[in-house]
């Protein structure tokens, strides 16, 4: 009788242990994956000139030569340049402003929260506000030297001088 009251006191030592060395592991786990910051994510409207570039490789299994006019061909045309196409005009009552949401803004196609994002605008960037919804909580606006347009909540942009 003895001998089962101490199999029965040590198997619940056993099991206790067991499930303190697999509650400590587990917790040690997720500490150490919480750890570790993830890599800063890319997104469409991300400015491409802060992006780390890799230079691509030439192949090495043809060297280039270096060119050699051919005295005999004629002269090349000279290509002449386009004319640029301009910006959309404006409405008479649009005015330039900055945007002053440090984070940058979201835009819209509709004046509404549920509509679909357009793309977006970085904090501090020129735009051109075109429109104010009728209830004066959206603008409708254009980033400044481009054609991207869309709406965004009104408030975040500071009227430029």
């Amino acid at each position: 009788m003895l001998t089962n009251l101490l199999k029965v006191i040590l198997g619940f030592i056993l099991a206790i242990a067991v499930l303190l060395g697999t509650g400590l592991t587990v917790a040690l786990y997720f500490v150490n994956r919480t750890a570790v910051t993830p890599p800063k994510p890319l997104y469409a409207n991300d400015n491409p000139s802060k992006q780390i570039k890799k230079p691509k490789a030439t192949p090495k299994s043809q060297p280039q030569k270096p060119a050699t006019p051919n005295p005999t061909s004629s002269p090349t045309a000279t290509p002449t340049p386009t004319p640029t196409e301009s910006p959309k005009p404006l409405p008479p009552d649009a005015y330039e402003g900055t945007v002053t949401w440090a984070q940058g803004l979201s835009m819209r196609s509709e004046p509404d929260a549920n509509s679909s994002t357009t793309g977006g605008v970085g904090g501090n960037k020129k735009v051109i506000i075109l429109e104010e919804s009728a209830d004066k909580k959206w603008q409708k606006i254009r980033i400044a030297d481009t054609d991207k347009e869309g709406w965004v909540k009104a408030g975040n942009i500071q009227r430029s001088p």
